[in-house]
């Protein structure tokens, strides 16, 4: 029994120790505390671990926009001639068609695929036959000239000769286009050479969008293959409601983002202002020219966008660093620093300005010293932390 109350006396002092050594720790951190504020009106000191606990981070001005926007949505957009189809010259079947997909980049004059129809034959036999043809009248021609000059030919044979080669060399000129349309090389025709098929070729550079042939389909002339966009002359299309088209001048900045791709920011400029109210939407269709980084091109996709009224830029901070208390708005800075990482912490008022995206201009009232270090997180509890002495429980 006395060994039991011995345990009980141990055990109870023990826990007197503890609490009287806690009291005595937080008692010690009031008291800096309280000779900090008297050294520093409206200062305060936090120590590595406190700052650390709050997460503050501190820093300088930055340059930030503060003039008026309005805000615009649209899309990414290009002009008509961005766009082409791609269709078959002539009727035919595809054949050997490459194995491309929507989204695959194609470059002008690349073969898509072939188009063969066994008229081809039949049209460029047509054309060696004139060119054998009228190579025959050619000399015909000059033989009655020949005969005509020495008085010994006739005039109506020698009419009849240069009609002839006429009508021969228009229908070999006639024969020759039509093959070079459909892509067939006349300058290296001969009857070893004639194919039953022409090739499909790419009119322009850029991305596949859609597609609809396929290996063993008959390709009508008026039927679209396949489409293709390039993004050579990317722009922005956006819709202005009528209450704002009234600010909006040529050369005012744009910046937008395109949800669908994250929240990078990508600027452009106010090229052409429409001239044509939608009665529907009640906007007006504003386009800007791209500047500097484009985002990767989708076809109609969606974009947020506001349209800078003027090109004015100040130094801010981010908004949470600026506090107000009373008629004072005001920011911390740290005076000090000591080899522990105990930082000490001293208003500086401001006069606080417009607010834009999480940052607000501001402006000194007192010189700002050289190198400032300016709370910019956690500006909220270092001032809780002057009026009530402790930020909390460390443990």
């Amino acid at each position: 029994m006395t060994n039991y109350i011995k345990y009980l006396l141990l055990a109870s002092g023990s826990i007197l120790t503890a609490c009287s050594t806690e009291k005595k720790e937080k008692e010690t951190l009031n008291t800096e505390l309280e000779n900090v504020s008297e050294i520093a009106p409206h200062g305060v000191a936090l120590t590595a671990s406190q700052m650390k606990t709050i997460g503050l981070e501190t820093g300088g001005l930055v340059s930030m926009k503060v003039n008026g926007f309005v805000k615009a949505s649209g899309m990414l957009g290009l002009p008509p001639n961005a766009y082409s189809s791609v269709t078959a010259k002539a009727a035919g079947i595809i054949k050997g068609n490459n194995k491309y997909v929507e989204g695959n980049y194609l470059k002008k004059g690349v073969v898509i695929a072939y188009i063969e129809n066994p008229d081809f034959i039949i049209k460029q036999q047509e054309y060696l036959e004139a060119k054998a043809q009228l190579r025959l009248k050619e000399q015909e021609k000059e033989r009655q000239q020949s005969l005509f000059d020495a008085a010994a030919g006739v005039t109506k044979t020698l009419e009849n000769a240069e009609a002839e080669r006429a009508v021969l060399e228009a229908k070999f000129m006639s024969l020759g286009k039509q093959l070079s349309y459909l892509g067939i090389p006349v300058e290296k025709l001969t009857p070893s050479t004639i194919s039953q098929r022409i090739p499909l070729i790419a009119p322009m550079s850029g991305y596949i969008t859609k597609i609809s042939m396929h290996n063993g389909m008959y390709a009508d002339p008026t039927a679209s293959l396949m489409e293709i966009v390039a993004d050579d002359h990317l722009h922005l299309e956006l819709d202005v409601f009528e209450k704002d088209i009234a600010s909006i001048k040529v050369g005012q900045e744009i910046s937008y983002s395109v949800p669908a791709m994250g929240n990078k920011k990508y600027e452009g400029e106010v090229s052409v202002i429409g001239k044509e109210f939608d009665q529907e939407t009640k906007t007006v269709r504003v386009h800007g020219h791209l500047h500097g980084s484009k985002p990767p091109f989708l076809k109609d996709l969606f974009i947020n966008a506001k349209i800078w009224l003027n090109d004015m830029t100040v130094e801010g901070l981010p908004e949470q660093a600026v506090l107000k208390e009373g008629n004072e708005s005001f920011v911390y800075l740290v005076t000090s620093r000591n080899e522990e990482g105990k930082a000490e912490f001293k208003r500086f008022l401001v006069v606080p300005g417009a607010v834009n995206e999480g940052s607000m201009a501001v402006s000194f009232i007192e010189p700002l010293p050289e190198n400032a270090e300016i709370v910019t997180k956690g500006a909220y509890y270092v001032l809780a932390q002057s009026k009530a002495g402790e930020i909390g429980d460390e443990h």
